[in-house]
């Protein structure tokens, strides 16, 4: 029990990890949030998808781990250079940040347009295939027989996430609109990547 609760746990931080990061889904499901528009649309793609991507990842990764021992140590090599990198750069931002988010200022789109443009942003970016499938994969195939437990906690993380920033946009807005609230926020995510990029390594 502890050990399942210490892998969901796991899970749930570095998929929020992941997740936290200022970039075009984030500011579109905050921005509706913000307008109170195809609110529940916009969070319930977001969270789905993410959720069908780390189950892809989880089950993907582990199934070449049980055919191929021997990808556990390259998963582990490739997979821990990718955390120091994506830990550097959040650290990067945490020194030169690049702004807030924004929300004011843009014309009202129909829920059809909000639902194609969130199905965009969420399919079309090449990192989120790079996160939930490759990354969250390789890390949750270090946890063996506790690795769905694992990818159950990043799911979690995202469903939270995504459910904070466009229904609580009201409060978030204003928070998450200082260049200083993202700092704080990057400045966690580069510790949590990079301690996980290092324990990788380590164990490869």
């Amino acid at each position: 029990m502890t050990a399942s609760l210490t892998a969901a746990a796991a899970g749930f931080g570095t998929g929020l990890s992941l997740i936290v990061a200022i970039g075009a889904q984030n500011a579109f499901v905050l921005r509706q949030g913000v307008r109170r528009h195809a609110v529940l649309a916009v969070v319930g793609i977001c969270a789905l998808s993410d959720a069908f991507l780390i189950a892809l990842g989880v089950g993907g990764v582990g199934a070449v781990v049980v055919a191929w021992p021997g990808a556990l140590t390259a998963i582990g090599w490739i997979g821990g250079a990718f955390l120091l990198v994506y830990g550097a750069l959040a650290a990067r931002r945490v020194l030169r940040p690049g702004g807030a988010l924004r929300t004011e200022g843009e014309p009202e789109v129909s829920v059809r347009r909000a639902v194609l443009t969130c199905l965009a942003m969420t399919w079309l970016n090449p990192h989120v295939y790079l996160d939930t499938v490759f990354l969250l994969g390789s890390i949750a195939a270090d946890r063996g027989p506790l690795r769905w437990t694992f990818g159950l906690g990043a799911v979690l993380a995202s469903v939270c996430w995504f459910a904070a920033l466009g229904f609580g946009a009201r409060l978030l807005g204003r928070f998450l609109a200082r260049p200083a609230a993202w700092r704080v926020l990057d400045g966690l995510i580069a510790t949590t990547m990079i301690t996980l990029g290092v324990m990788l390594v380590a164990e490869a």
